[in-house]
């Protein structure tokens, strides 16, 4: 009788070893749960972020990188133009644009704290949203959610390198007026109309200031993406799950 006890007792535990063995060769994956889920998706958010504002924020972040590098608008060539004309003109207005694209990236070594605001604040709908968008839902959740407070901190950055003086105590800013000014008393002569000149009205420090966010967004946008689609940007266990292995 004991011989058939100790004879069952082996084969049990040997079915158990068996066992756990396939147990650690597959192991089993629980669902994520709804809080797992907007985790993940807060993770990966604060990652991408981090990471488009630290290359933003580097020295030549903006201005280095061709494709989010802030230009003066076209309705500024009068203005480059006319500095052409003078002797190292064509270097005050580059100079002018290295400026420019210098204090966009001072402003976005500052950017983290306010993506972390709306990263905290997302709500699991929020999260849910974005996992089943588009794949750029996390940027556009983003963009709506700190635009205003992005602009308000760029802002002041851009104006202040407009307002520096670029020669003979005329700003930026001032040349840009002067001959916009001047310009939109032509166009908007008969004679002006009648040659069909446009006049220009654009704010020059708002119009900048949201061509350094195009950039922000783009690389955020560029950061959601590789998160997305490739499986070794996803840097841990949640992050993986929740967007695939």
């Amino acid at each position: 009788m004991k011989r058939t006890i100790y004879l069952l007792l082996a084969i049990t535990l040997c079915a158990c070893a068996e066992l756990t063995k396939i147990v650690e060769n597959y192991p089993i994956s629980l669902p994520l749960t709804e809080t797992e889920v907007a985790n993940g998706l807060r993770e990966a958010l604060r990652v991408g972020t981090d990471t488009a504002s630290a290359q933003l924020g580097k020295s030549n972040g903006y201005y280095g990188d061709e494709l989010v590098k802030i230009l003066l608008p076209k309705e500024a060539d009068i203005i480059v133009k006319n500095a052409s004309k003078i002797p190292g003109g064509d270097k005050l207005i580059e100079d002018v644009v290295k400026r420019i694209n210098h204090a966009a990236e001072d402003a976005a070594k500052e950017a983290g704290p306010v993506f972390w605001g709306a990263i905290k604040n997302m709500s699991i709908t929020d999260a849910f949203n974005i996992l089943k968008g588009e794949n750029d839902a996390a940027t556009q959740y983003l963009k709506s959610s700190t635009y205003q407070q992005l602009f308000d901190l760029y802002n002041p950055q851009i104006q202040t390198s407009l307002d520096k003086e670029i020669a003979a105590g005329i700003s930026t800013n001032e040349s840009w007026e002067s001959l916009t000014t001047k310009w939109n008393l032509v166009a908007d002569n008969p004679f002006g109309k009648m040659a069909g000149l446009k006049p220009v009205n654009i704010d020059l420090d708002a119009y900048l200031t949201e061509q350094a966010l195009n950039g922000l967004f783009v690389k955020i946008a560029q950061e959601e993406a590789q998160i997305r689609q490739d499986p070794m940007a996803r840097v841990n266990d949640v992050l993986k799950r929740v967007f695939g292995n």
